[in-house]
């Protein structure tokens, strides 16, 4: 799985490597040699990913961290801290912080890589390449095709977007706010109400063979999948 990636680690040489090993694994890379420089990048477009060095010049990880937390926007980034601390107390601030995991360096590209792929995959379920099922309804991301009871399904680019991230997290309610950030992405500036469009436009694809109804509207919430009826 590919994702959108901000390095923030003040040694050139160390970055560098981080970088180049990242675009070989097929993800997109940003790199900051401090916090500030960091928070213009987030400020731009929200990363998948955080790689944050403990020690930074001016503001330290730690406290960066905290901030990225403190953040609404922000919140639920995933964060993996890197540094040369290898103390279970020092490990133990990181995770309680607000970190998801903790690299000691020296580390090597393939455990750092692992552990990036262990994480998006906790966070971001719909980035894995598993094909999906829920009542007969299946979505493979690899190959790009959606079947209803053995039949194809054709959808357009947004609409499979939505589907595989309602799939890949069924059962949730989503509004259409957390929709747009996780399908459209928070840097794109489109009205909530784009979303019923797709959902419609989406209903209308599975209403054939009666899979529609897995798309279901929740009052003043927003949308789910879910293979239970809908509530009255």
């Amino acid at each position: 799985m590919s994702a959108k990636i901000l390095v923030v680690e003040d040694e050139p040489a160390i970055q560098a490597l981080i970088a180049v090993n990242l675009k070989r694994a097929g993800h997109e890379v940003v790199a900051a040699l401090d916090a500030e420089t960091a928070r213009r990048h987030v400020d731009e477009m929200l990363p998948d990913l955080v790689l944050l060095d403990w020690m930074l010049p001016g503001m330290s990880g730690l406290e960066f961290a905290r901030r990225l937390r403190g953040d609404a926007r922000t919140r639920n980034v995933p964060i993996i801290m890197l540094t040369a601390r290898g103390e279970e107390s020092d490990k133990v601030q990181g995770l309680t912080t607000g970190a998801d995991d903790y690299v000691t360096k020296p580390f090597s590209p393939k455990e750092l890589l692992a552990r990036i792929q262990a994480v998006l995959r906790r966070q971001r379920p719909q980035a894995a390449e598993d094909a999906l099922e829920v009542n007969d309804l299946r979505l493979d991301p690899v190959t790009h095709r959606v079947t209803a009871a053995g039949r194809a399904v054709n959808l357009g680019p947004t609409e499979f977007r939505l589907l595989h991230f309602l799939m890949a997290h069924a059962e949730r309610v989503h509004s259409r706010v957390q929709l747009l950030d996780q399908v459209w992405g928070d840097h794109v500036f489109v009205e909530e109400r784009t979303v019923d469009v797709h959902i419609r436009r989406l209903r209308a694809a599975l209403e054939a063979t009666g899979h529609d109804a897995l798309v279901q509207t929740v009052r003043g919430s927003g949308y789910r999948l879910s293979a239970e009826a809908a509530e009255q």
